[in-house]
């Protein structure tokens, strides 16, 4: 988020908790400290926009921070769930500066060395239109992010780990699942592996901790996720061993992810921020495929 903010030309600065990210930052000329006094402190001054990007468990930790000393700077964050981050940021009273963030990029890489200017380029990033959200901060999260690149999907907290519970997290339980299954067949099959293995286990190169701590905050809808999924294989390996066929798995995969390719993304227009009834516009153009790629005015 640095990188890709300073390059699209904002005064920007961060905070990190290690000394180690803190010098590689500034070494490649970033405004990085480990002390959050005096990096919120400088925010509360300047009005600045807060965007919160670390993983759950480190997150009353930082809300608490913010409360004390930035508690009237507009919030937001690029955590992987949306609705336990809402809930702890209303139990630390910052609710109404809040917008709900999260962009849909990454990599399996981890640290500042791992950090790219361009990562959003391109990205949907999800954005609040909660009950309750304000005009004034989702006008300037929204504006953060199309600066940075990405393209606007409007969608309330609980839609949105539903659906990134499916096309997010389960893909990384799978990942390990398939990473431990390919193992499983010695040097032999892990040599002979390719194109298919290296992409199906790409995101099982990311450090467990943080797998964890994007996954399990969205029990219940990744418990139904993998539903489906065991449902799915469980009829596949009947048919597989009763008939030697999978069954309707592959042409459903097959059609399904042509969808995905062809999905159309059309644009949502005339919904201004502040308008009547403009948070529910915005959230059921979001359900319909709808995105945001410019603001008027």
């Amino acid at each position: 988020m640095l990188r890709a903010a300073v390059a699209a030309g904002y005064d920007a600065w961060g905070y990190n908790r290690s000394e180690f990210g803190v010098r590689a930052a500034r070494a490649d000329g970033f405004d990085v400290d480990a002390d959050i006094e005096s990096v919120l402190g400088r925010a509360a001054a300047a009005d600045a926009l807060l965007v919160v990007g670390v993983p759950m468990p480190a997150l009353d930790s930082i809300l608490s921070d913010v409360k004390l000393f930035a508690p009237g700077c507009p919030l937001t964050d690029v955590v992987s769930v949306k609705a336990p981050v809402a809930a702890a940021v209303h139990e630390h009273e910052l609710g109404t500066h809040y917008v709900g963030g999260h962009p849909m990029a990454g990599t399996a890489e981890s640290g500042w060395t791992a950090s790219a200017p361009d990562l959003f380029h391109g990205a949907a990033w999800a954005i609040g239109v909660d009950p309750g959200t304000r005009a004034e901060p989702w006008t300037r999260v929204a504006r953060l992010a199309l600066d940075c690149g990405a393209y606007l999907v409007p969608v309330v907290a609980a839609e949105h780990d539903r659906a990134v519970a499916r096309i997010s997290h389960l893909p990384h339980v799978l990942a390990e699942a398939l990473a431990v299954t390919g193992a499983g067949g010695g040097d032999l099959a892990l040599g002979l592996a390719a194109g298919s293995f290296r992409d199906g286990t790409r995101v099982a190169a990311t450090a467990p901790d943080l797998v964890r701590a994007i996954c399990e905050p969205n029990a219940a809808a990744l418990l139904d996720a993998l539903d489906d999924t065991l449902r799915l294989l469980g009829d596949a390996r009947e048919t597989l061993a009763s008939r030697g066929a999978l069954g309707e798995l592959i042409d459903a995969g097959y059609s399904e992810r042509d969808r995905y390719d062809t999905l159309e993304r059309w644009e949502i227009t005339g919904i201004r921020p502040g308008d009547h009834e403009w948070l529910e516009k915005l959230r059921e153009a979001g359900q319909r495929g709808g995105v945001i790629r410019g603001l008027d005015g």
